[in-house]
């Protein structure tokens, strides 16, 4: 007959999975980046600037976990996160860091643009809407297309240089990517900056929308 201590070792022993998948810096980026939408290995692998070995081994603990789960696409496999729940267990536990340890909120000053949107996200939606602003997302196209915020201008960032001329110059411009870890956006607003453009950064990206229950576009043909 099994014990209550047992049992008790046996119930933190399931719940220390998760704190062992989540043990590594290289598996927490592999979720944000999962966070975009779903993204084969080697794409994984490029992103999180790991060898395709190195990454596989990564995805099988956080599979492992229950964290995510693969789809086999010809000779390709694929990953996802297995739902939203590991969405609000990744900004959960960013959130918790950043109130824990001033170096981590040190490395993020570091990394924001000069001039961060308010983080009135719904006024940000409103602004959009009327055309009062302009929001661009500067992750890869793919990503893009998985899933962006309302009215977003796909504009990956090794486009932005040639196609600046898209952009209105009366208008504040409003830049995001993968969230406050995500510093293709900071370096998106310094060069518009530098180009004479009302640009600001948004401290935000799809796995935060996602959480405050925001509304997220799909399927919708690249700008």
């Amino acid at each position: 007959m099994t014990s209550n201590r047992e049992i008790k070792s046996l119930l933190f022993e399931q719940v220390a999975r998760v704190g062992k998948a989540a043990a590594s810096p290289k598996r927490l980026e592999l979720i944000q980046l999962l966070c975009q939408g779903e993204m084969s290995v080697e794409t994984l692998a490029q992103q999180a600037d790991l060898d395709g070995k190195s990454a596989s081994a990564h995805l099988k603990e956080l599979k492992a976990a229950r964290l995510v789960r693969t789809r086999k696409v010809g000779r390709y496999v694929h990953y996802r996160l297995s739902d939203d729940e590991v969405v609000r267990f990744w900004v959960a536990l960013r959130t918790f860091a950043e109130a824990r340890f001033a170096e981590l909120r040190q490395l993020e000053r570091l990394s924001l643009a000069e001039h961060p949107v308010p983080p009135d996200r719904q006024a940000m939606i409103d602004s959009a809407r009327r055309g009062k602003v302009i929001v661009i997302d500067v992750r890869p196209a793919n990503e893009f297309a998985t899933g962006h915020l309302p009215f977003a201008r796909s504009m990956p960032m090794a486009d932005i240089e040639g196609r600046l001329r898209e952009l209105p110059r009366n208008k504040d411009i409003v830049v995001y990517c993968r969230g406050p870890f995500g510093l293709l956006a900071r370096d998106a607003v310094t060069l518009l900056l530098q180009n004479g453009f009302r640009a600001r950064l948004l401290d935000d990206g799809i796995a935060e929308w996602r959480v405050a229950g925001l509304p997220i576009e799909t399927n919708v043909a690249l700008a």
